[in-house]
């Protein structure tokens, strides 16, 4: 059965976390692997033969509203993009989903939005890097 979103967390830092307010969208964590053509002159039926190369966490897109002085997390997301510095993140679903990805990343976009018809607006990118964690089953 499928479970609805709300709920959903992204924080960062490890031992004392900072959850990131005002969030309307966490994108998943997009793994992709590169693959490397080991195909010979003697490879069957004249098919391309692959083995699994590296592999890539991809990027985290964020969406929210824009309120860096209650909007906790916000600050320090630009923080981290103004840095550079790889920090650990957390994605928890909701406790009936009981799942939560664990990865460490470098914010690679902050941006901010102004529209006549809309509430501030900003988005972040995180690249994730090295190797993510799927937790399943461990709690929140």
């Amino acid at each position: 059965m499928a479970k609805r979103a709300l709920g959903t967390k992204l924080k960062i830092g490890k031992t004392t976390s900072t959850p990131v307010a005002g969030l309307t969208s966490i994108g998943g964590l997009d793994l992709s692997a590169d693959t490397i053509d080991v195909t010979t002159l003697d490879s069957d039926g004249g098919y391309r033969e692959f083995i699994g190369g590296f592999k890539d966490g991809g990027e985290v897109p964020l969406e929210g509203y824009f309120n860096p002085e209650t909007g906790k997390g916000q600050k320090e997301l630009y923080d981290l993009f103004e840095s550079g510095v790889t920090e650990d993140f957390t994605i928890e679903f909701p406790p009936e989903v009981n799942a939560k990805w664990e990865f460490k990343g470098v914010v690679t976009n902050f941006a901010t939005g102004a529209d006549l018809e809309d509430p501030l607006s900003f988005s972040a990118t995180i690249k994730v890097s090295g190797k993510p964690n799927l937790a399943v089953g461990t709690g929140s």
